[in-house]
C-alpha cells in the first residue's frame, strides 16, 4: 500500500539529483571564462566535495576498515577514469562547446558501454539496445551538424568524446566494485583520488593548472569566484550525489539512472537561462535522438531481471 508514495518520493529525488548535476557545466563555464583551467575546476569541485563527504564516509566505515583496504586499488582506478578523466574532459569540452552539446557527447558513454560488453564480455545486445545505439549515433551526426551551418570546434568535440570514454569507464568500473563497499566511501574516495591525480599532474607541469581569485561573470552579473565554487561543490557534487543515492535506494539503480537522463534537458535549460546558450534546431533534434537512444538502452536494461549481484552502477555518475 505504501509503494506509490515511495515511488513518488524516489522520482522527486531522482529529478532533483538530475537538476543539481545539470548545473555543473554552467557553474564551471563562469570560472573557465575567468581564466581557470578545466583541471583546476575539477580539483576544486571534487576535492572540496571529497572533504565534505569524508566524515560520513568514516562513520559508515566503523568496524569495516578491511573492506576499504581491499578496495583501495579499485577506488583509485575509479577516481582516475570515472572522476578525473570524465570531468576534466567534460569541462575542457565546455571551453569550446555549448554546455548542452558537451553533455550530449558525454552521454554517448552509455552507448560505448554497450560496445564494451559486446566486444569484451561477449554479451550481444538485444534489438532494443541496438535500436537505441543506432538512434544515438544518428543523433550524434545531427548534433555535430556536419552538413549545416552550425560550427563546432573539433577540439571541443574530441574533449566531449573523451568525457564519453570517462563516463563509460565509470559504469564499467562501478559495476565491478565490491558490494560491501558503502557508496559514500566510493564517492569520497573516488573524488579524492581523482583530485589528487590531477593536482600531482598539474604541479608537475603535465597539465595546466590555473586559477584566478577575482570577480567572475555569472548569470549576467559580476560576483565572487566563491559563488560558482560553492555551486560546483555543494550543489553539483555533494547535494546532487547524496540526493542521487537516496533516489537509487527508493527506485532502484536501473530506474533511477533512467530518470537521470533528464539531466541533459535540465542542463540545456539552465545554460539557456543563465548563459544564453541554446543549440541550433538541428542540434536539438540530434540531442533528442541521442537522449531517445540512450533511453531505449536503459529501457532494455529495465526488462532484464535483477541479478543477485549488482552488474551495473548503484550510484549516479560523478559528473
Amino acid at each position: 500500500m505504501r509503494q506509490p508514495p515511495a515511488a513518488g518520493t524516489g522520482l522527486a529525488l531522482a529529478l532533483l539529483s538530475a537538476i543539481t548535476f545539470a548545473t555543473s557545466g554552467t557553474f564551471a563555464r563562469s570560472l573557465i571564462d575567468a581564466g581557470w583551467s578545466a583541471e583546476a575546476v575539477v580539483i576544486a569541485r571534487v576535492g572540496v566535495a571529497a572533504l565534505i563527504l569524508m566524515m560520513p564516509a568514516v562513520l559508515v566505515l566503523r568496524g569495516r576498515w578491511p573492506v576499504l583496504r581491499r578496495n583501495l586499488a579499485s577506488i583509485g582506478v575509479f577516481g582516475l577514469l570515472g572522476v578525473a578523466v570524465a570531468q576534466a574532459c567534460f569541462f575542457n569540452a565546455v571551453r569550446y562547446l555549448p554546455v548542452g552539446v558537451a553533455l550530449l557527447l558525454e552521454y554517448l558513454g552509455i552507448i560505448l558501454v554497450v560496445g564494451w560488453t559486446w566486444l569484451v564480455q561477449g554479451q550481444r545486445p538485444r534489438r532494443l539496445t541496438v535500436a537505441g545505439s543506432v538512434a544515438a549515433m544518428v543523433g550524434l551526426i545531427f548534433v555535430l551538424d556536419v552538413t549545416g551551418t552550425g560550427r563546432l570546434d573539433v577540439v571541443g568535440v574530441l574533449w566531449g568524446l573523451g568525457a564519453a570514454v570517462g563516463l563509460a569507464g565509470y559504469f564499467v568500473l562501478a559495476g565491478r566494485v565490491d558490494p560491501a563497499l558503502p557508496s559514500t566511501v566510493m564517492a569520497s574516495g573516488g573524488m579524492a583520488a581523482g583530485a589528487g591525480v590531477l593536482l600531482l599532474l598539474g604541479l608537475s607541469g603535465a597539465l595546466p593548472l590555473r586559477a584566478t581569485f577575482d570577480t567572475v561573470q555569472f548569470a549576467g552579473t559580476q560576483t565572487s569566484w566563491l559563488v560558482p565554487i560553492a555551486g560546483l561543490t555543494l550543489v553539483a557534487a555533494v547535494v546532487a550525489y547524496l540526493v542521487g543515492i537516496a533516489a537509487v535506494r527508493a527506485l532502484g539503480s536501473r530506474m533511477a539512472s533512467f530518470v537521470g537522463l533528464t539531466e541533459v534537458m535540465f542542463a540545456v535549460l539552465i545554460a539557456w537561462l543563465v548563459l544564453g546558450e541554446l543549440p541550433t534546431v538541428v542540434q536539438l533534434f540530434g540531442g533528442l535522438l541521442i537522449v531517445a537512444g540512450v533511453a531505449l538502452v536503459r529501457l532494455d536494461e529495465l526488462r532484464i531481471p535483477v541479478q543477485p549481484a549488482p552488474l551495473k552502477a548503484t550510484e549516479p555518475a560523478l559528473r
